[in-house]
């Protein structure tokens, strides 16, 4: 994390000093890749340092950041861009990561459990001098073989782990639809509704708003049931998954919501109190499926989440790319139904993993020493 950090500020100096396309394009990509470790790494960072009943609100907080980021940054970019110049958008990413950076060297130290065990049988071994010791993580792996294993993992649990493919591609449905917002916003409201650059920032404000009472309610919800479930007997992965049924049901609404009242140019405040719908809910898909991972894949968490992040990057990047067609073809009340069916038809998962997802997660065909 400490070395993206530093790869992330060089890449967004060379983004705002760019004097064509092509370095632009360049630089944002390797900008990208730069930003990558900490949203991967983060919900394994929290499992190594939260007990499961403090987690849910934990994770909360952690989870404002990559979802409240691509709806503050337009509010601010709009504005900025429009007083101060485009390149100005990056030279303060500079510098409040370089700020961030500073207090990560002091404030983030190791928390992996391999890692810190690692250490510690060193130290024994150079203290005792007795050789025999070591690690129980530690099977006689080059760094190399470790580096190896660390990229094909997260493949395999894709491949072989259905509750991991299952969930990625929920989330990954679900994360695409919040990039068909984020690119279509500017033509909606600032083509359908006149907004100027700066107000069509403040139209994600809705989205923004949904987020935080999504972070809200699940963080509360899901400590205080999983407190009361252990009270029962053993903690249960899968007891993290309930909020994911009402999500199953909320982004639809929002979806329909939004696309039917911008179709047929309703106050613009309506179809943004619209998209609040699709940002709780979307809050109650993320949420849980994060957590979900946290606690089943325990010391592979990061592994598991990279999978999901991976994959959702993916249909998030990709396929955005459809939404203008989608909505020249079809208007945006019926562009968006074709989504919010989309996302009906993915409602039973959650009921279907609440009551079968132990069963096929302790299969033996499934088991963490397989993957």
């Amino acid at each position: 994390m400490h070395a993206s950090n530093i790869f992330f500020i060089i890449f967004s100096i060379a983004c705002a000093v760019s004097t064509n396309m092509a370095m632009f394009i360049v630089f944002r990509l390797f900008m990208g890749i730069a930003g990558c470790p900490p949203l991967t790494l983060g919900g394994g960072t929290i499992a190594d340092l939260m007990p499961p009943a403090k987690r849910g609100r934990a994770l909360s907080i952690w989870t404002m950041g990559p979802l409240m980021g691509p709806v503050v940054a337009p509010v601010v970019g709009g504005f900025m861009a429009g007083a101060i110049g485009w390149e100005w958008c990056f030279w303060l990413t500079a510098i409040l990561t370089g700020t961030l950076t500073i207090l990560s060297f002091l404030l983030l130290h190791e928390t992996y459990a391999p890692v810190l065990l690692k250490r510690k049988a060193e130290r024994l071994r150079r203290k005792m001098g007795n050789q025999n010791l070591k690690s129980k993580f530690d099977k006689g792996q080059t760094p190399r073989q470790l580096f190896v294993l660390a990229i094909v993992r997260p493949t395999k649990m894709l491949i072989f782990s259905p509750i991991v493919f299952i969930l990625a591609l929920e989330m990954s449905i679900i994360y695409s639809y919040l990039y068909f917002l984020f690119t279509t916003f500017t033509v909606v409201f600032g083509g359908e509704y006149e907004f100027t650059a700066g107000e069509v920032g403040l139209s994600y404000l809705g989205l923004g708003i949904g987020f935080a009472i999504g972070q809200f309610l699940v963080g509360s919800f899901s400590d205080a049931y999983m407190k009361k479930k252990s009270a029962e007997g053993p903690m249960k992965p899968e007891y993290r998954l309930p909020p994911l049924i009402p999500a199953g049901f909320l982004i639809p609404i929002g979806l329909f919501w939004y696309g039917w009242t911008a179709e047929y140019h309703v106050h613009w405040i309506v179809p943004i109190i619209g998209t609040s719908f699709i940002g709780i809910g979307t809050l109650f898909a993320f949420l849980p499926i994060q957590m979900y991972l946290i606690d089943a894949f325990t010391i592979y968490a990061a592994s598991a989440i990279a999978t999901n992040t991976v994959v959702r990057s993916l249909f998030g990047a990709v396929l955005p790319l459809a939404s203008q067609p989608l909505y020249d073809r079809l208007g945006l009340g019926w562009g968006n139904s074709v989504l919010a069916f989309t996302a009906l038809a993915l409602s039973p998962v959650p009921f279907v993993l609440i009551k079968y997802g132990e069963r096929i997660r302790t299969s033996p065909r499934f088991e963490l020493k397989n993957l």
